[in-house]
């Protein structure tokens, strides 16, 4: 079904509505650099953020106040925050591969660099650099417990015995694979473990919200320990924003929305739900979320956009959706039936289509929701599927070039029952893929429909021929009888990173827009 992108896009212009501080004032704790300043400036620094941006960029324009003041507060612990015109300083950009705005990267020296992984808002950066600049497990005691778990939202602490080394090698190994993401520290102490409620092996998780913390006294291993942290990290009825969409979106497990228009009607619901969470946590996440600001989101949950307050469900991992009936009062009672119900598999998702056609006109077949697993899915036939919108400029520059594709199968009989071109409207369709950008194409092959393969190449009907051939279950050349495409040439290149931030729903974060 449909991606959440719309949402996205929602999010995107909100957090671009900021209006930027004037970031190049002389009291400005973001310090500018150039070709000629950067290396030198980094190797004297052991940690360092930059940010590489265009001035007439809205995104950049938006992050400047949360930069800067992230800037002061980092300033203090010598973490320094820069920034590099990409419009006058074109080589050192390339140089270090900025392709869109902005690009934030973190250095420990010019050659030693990686992306930035957080959100752009200021208590991230924060968060994330102080993160950065310590080691992977700190060590606490008695007289400095308190101070460290005052440092983040979220702090991570192992009071593991002095003599239990696997246990202190299976918690160092994990805070170093997530060292990005929590602040870890550890502790040998039993003495202090016992004040903390805990025991010897185990692992304290500190938060700023619902409970506090929580206690892990499961296997040391990191499956275990991943799954256990995501879940205690995660408030029982949070706020969708920009700043945690990437992170719901990557938990794993359904994502409840409630739609409220005011402040005051969210903290009630949230109120109310928590006990629900409680109940289901670890099955679905809850959360609240501004309908005023994204109302609009409402629709592909199948909701009315224009009723609220409103309940839906989406399993993010199949993208099912299971709308709450707009007519009924949002009690957290008995949504909490129809929660456990969708949980337990006893709710049919709500699909959105459009007719399914009486008869298929052209060589092209024309799936929608209702009969997409049985045209795509539920065959044994190499389906080439084209998900487009029709407002798309790349979608209108294909079409005659896939209606020539699809003749070539559809008009040889020993080749229409094994291969099938199809397209779908995204838009108006709900499908399990998860598209961001149009066209996409992918060939689901018979035997491996679990295992589609996306077309990245021109969009030629010769070079799509070839791809059919190469990836499909049974590598038929649909050129082979001598059939020659009537027009020859590309309909376009693949599409520039340009054409999809133009052509797409919502740009992609490869384009460097915010969540």
């Amino acid at each position: 079904m449909r991606s959440f992108a719309p949402l996205v896009l929602s999010l995107l212009g909100a957090t671009a509505a900021v209006s930027a501080a004037d970031a190049d004032s002389a009291d400005s704790n973001v310090v500018t650099l150039t070709q000629d300043t950067f290396n030198d400036f980094v190797k004297e620094h052991e940690l360092v953020l930059a940010e590489f941006y265009a001035p007439w960029c809205g995104h950049c324009k938006a992050l400047a106040p949360k930069y800067e003041e992230a800037a002061t507060e980092l300033k203090d612990k010598n973490i320094p925050l820069v920034k590099v015109d990409c419009t006058s300083e074109e080589d050192l950009c390339r140089n270090y591969e900025v392709d869109g705005y902005p690009t934030l990267k973190v250095f420990r020296g010019p050659e030693s660099h990686k992306p930035y992984g957080g959100a752009r808002q200021a208590d991230s950066i924060i968060s994330y650099m102080t993160k950065q600049s310590m080691p992977a497990v700190s060590s606490v005691t008695e007289e400095n417990l308190e101070e460290f778990k005052a440092l983040d939202k979220i702090v991570i602490i192992g009071y593991v015995g002095s003599d239990d080394k696997t246990s202190d090698e299976s918690f160092a190994t994990f805070a170093e694979a997530q060292r990005d993401n929590y602040l870890f520290a550890s502790s040998n102490d039993a003495a202090l473990a016992k004040a903390e409620g805990a025991k010897q092996p185990s692992i304290v998780l500190y938060k700023d919200f619902d409970e506090k913390k929580d206690v892990y006294e499961g296997k040391f291993d990191e499956e275990s320990i991943l799954n256990w942290v995501k879940t205690a990290s995660t408030p029982l009825v949070g706020e969708l924003g920009p700043e945690t969409y990437s992170k719901y979106m990557a938990a794993g497990i359904p994502l409840a929305y409630i739609f409220a228009e005011t402040a005051e009607e969210r903290e009630k619901f949230a109120e109310d739900f928590r006990p629900i969470a409680a109940k289901h946590r670890g099955e679905i996440n809850i959360v609240t979320l501004d309908a005023k600001l994204f109302g609009a989101h409402a629709s592909n949950l199948n909701l009315k956009p224009e009723t609220f307050p409103a309940f839906a469900i989406q399993d993010t991992t199949k993208n099912a959706k299971f709308p709450y009936d707009q007519t009924k009062k949002i009690d957290a009672k008995e949504v909490g039936k129809f929660i456990k119900d969708v949980i337990d598999g006893k709710l049919e998702p709500s699909i959105k289509s459009e007719p399914v056609p009486e008869t298929q006109e052209g060589s092209v077949t024309v799936v929608v929701g209702h009969n997409y697993q049985e045209v795509v899915i539920d065959n044994d036939k190499d389906v080439l599927l084209e998900f487009y919108a029709p407002w798309c400029g790349h979608c209108k520059a294909l079409a005659p070039k896939y209606d020539e594709l699809a003749a070539l199968y559809a008009d040889v009989a020993e080749f229409k029952d094994k291969v099938v071109v199809a397209k779908i409207d995204a838009t108006a369709n709900d499908v399990p893929d998860s598209i961001t950008g149009f066209p996409t194409i992918k060939l689901y092959p018979a035997g491996k429909k679990d295992e589609p393969v996306e077309y990245e190449g021109s969009r030629t009907v010769e070079d799509l021929v070839s791809f059919i051939k190469e990836n499909g279950k049974y590598q038929i050349d649909g050129l082979a009888e001598g059939a020659k495409p009537a027009q020859g040439g590309d309909v376009t290149a693949p599409a520039s990173a340009s054409d999809k931030a133009a052509e797409t729903p919502a740009p992609s974060e490869e384009a460097h827009d915010e969540l």
